[in-house]
């Protein structure tokens, strides 16, 4: 069984929410899932992100990949990093590992015609 760690759509319409889900890579997108292990608010200013470090670590051990999606979201929440520490037997609060700024995006402008 292949597991991956992605998100599940939750909220109504045009207001979207996610939970971080261990899941059956076969299994639909918010279909059955093995565990719940956080949430993910694209929504909220500054974006929610919370998660739980053991259990996706533990999860991770086991073989279960991130999609791309999540593991951008880890990587901004420095969760690599904070395992590491764990693994070296250091407390992640005593890092002071702070999450990341989320990137700025440029604006899409008008599409430019072609002239012939």
């Amino acid at each position: 069984m292949a597991v991956k760690i992605r998100l599940a759509r939750t909220g109504r319409k045009k207001l979207c929410r996610y939970r971080v889900v261990a899941a059956d890579s076969r299994m639909r997108r918010d279909g059955r899932c093995l565990e719940t292990l956080g949430t993910y608010n694209p929504q909220a200013d500054p974006k929610e992100f919370t998660i739980k470090t053991d259990k996706v670590a533990y999860w991770i051990n086991k073989g279960a990949q991130p999609t791309e999606t999540v593991h951008n979201l880890l990587k901004q929440d420095r969760f690599f990093e904070k395992v590491e520490a764990l693994g070296k037997g250091l407390d992640a609060e005593t890092l002071n590992v702070e999450r990341k700024p989320e990137r700025k995006r440029k604006p899409k402008g008008p599409k430019k015609a072609k002239s012939e």
